[in-house]
């Protein structure tokens, strides 16, 4: 196994999006892209620059997770755009692309989920919540996410190195799915690790979520069919499955992928995950926040409209 193995990937790949037209997956790339990177940076510059939001735990983990996705998405447009058109990449380009894809991506998935636990621990300790989850409590742990997310992607990166050698070839199509199944030929499982990531996160997610319905089932909240508590549980397992689907669809991918060879399916549901289903949650992800939050509604009013906020909700008030 050596680079001539993901060289000959690389060009089968290409000359398959190039014989089928799959570059046009560069289209909705684009735009949905466009449409989120016209609201997070304002969303972001209003939790940051207002104090009243600032200050509130749940809007600091906001900020990092629409920060994350904008590294996020920035970075998978230039990739899906060079790989569109075939540019060889730099060897050391294509490797920082990859492990800041990782790192980027997997940050969003930690700290969506550290999100439902915020909620747990508001709704579960309401007159502890100030002390358990304070401001800088929080910017402590949002460091501590970065870390544990680059903790993989440069430990794939490092044994890449050492299974791959020194011989550092260009190739057209730059995809951490060909650098990782390069490592599962040596039979490293590293699908594995990100179906353990993804069920680790399932399963604290469900217990908080089901702790949080025993909690607060006798206050009423759930009776009416249209109650803020359900329309909130909705949206959120909506955004939860969007975010959480597309890594389990590439583990996937990893496990299935055979040997140098590559079949027109697989490019299609490697580009159908990168063009579309990784950035559908993030796309709906700012606006979903502006519509269910009042404090974000009313300072995005006051950014354009100068309009004063007018009310202060808790974390357990957003959830009920």
């Amino acid at each position: 196994m050596n680079q001539s193995f993901i060289v000959t990937i690389s060009v089968n790949w290409y000359n398959i999006t190039e014989s089928k037209h799959m570059n046009l997956f560069l289209i909705p790339t684009v735009l949905l892209t466009s449409v989120t990177l016209l609201v997070n940076p304002v969303l972001s510059l209003c939790i940051l620059c207002f104090p009243t939001l600032r200050q509130e735990t749940r809007y600091l983990l906001l900020a990092n997770m629409l920060f994350a996705d904008m590294l996020f998405l920035a970075i998978n447009l230039t990739m899906v755009s060079c790989n569109s058109v075939g540019l060889h990449m730099p060897h050391s380009l294509c490797e920082f692309m990859m492990v800041s894809m990782v790192m980027t991506y997997s940050t969003s998935v930690l700290t969506i989920t550290l999100m439902v636990v915020d909620t747990y621990v508001a709704v579960r300790w309401p007159l502890h919540y100030k002390e358990i989850l304070p401001p800088s409590r929080a910017r402590k742990i949002i460091m501590s996410l970065w870390v544990m997310a680059a903790v993989c992607p440069v430990s794939l990166l490092v044994m890449f190195e050492v299974v791959m050698g020194s011989d550092k070839q260009s190739r057209p199509v730059c995809l951490m799915l060909i650098a990782l199944h390069s490592l599962e030929q040596k039979k490293i499982g590293v699908h594995l690790y990100f179906i353990i990531a993804i069920s680790l996160c399932t399963v604290l997610i469900v217990y908080c979520y089901i702790h949080l319905y025993i909690i607060t089932k006798t206050s009423g909240i759930w009776r009416s069919r249209y109650s803020r508590a359900r329309m909130t549980l909705l949206a959120h397992t909506l955004l939860l499955v969007m975010y959480f689907v597309p890594a389990l669809v590439f583990a996937v991918e990893l496990a299935l992928l055979k040997e140098a060879s590559v079949d027109v399916v697989g490019v299609w549901i490697n580009l159908v995950n990168m063009c579309v289903l990784m950035l559908l949650p993030r796309c709906c992800t700012p606006y979903l926040y502006i519509l269910r939050y009042h404090e974000i509604y009313e300072t995005v009013q006051q950014v354009f409209w100068k309009k004063r906020p007018q009310s202060q909700r808790s974390a357990a008030q957003n959830w009920t």
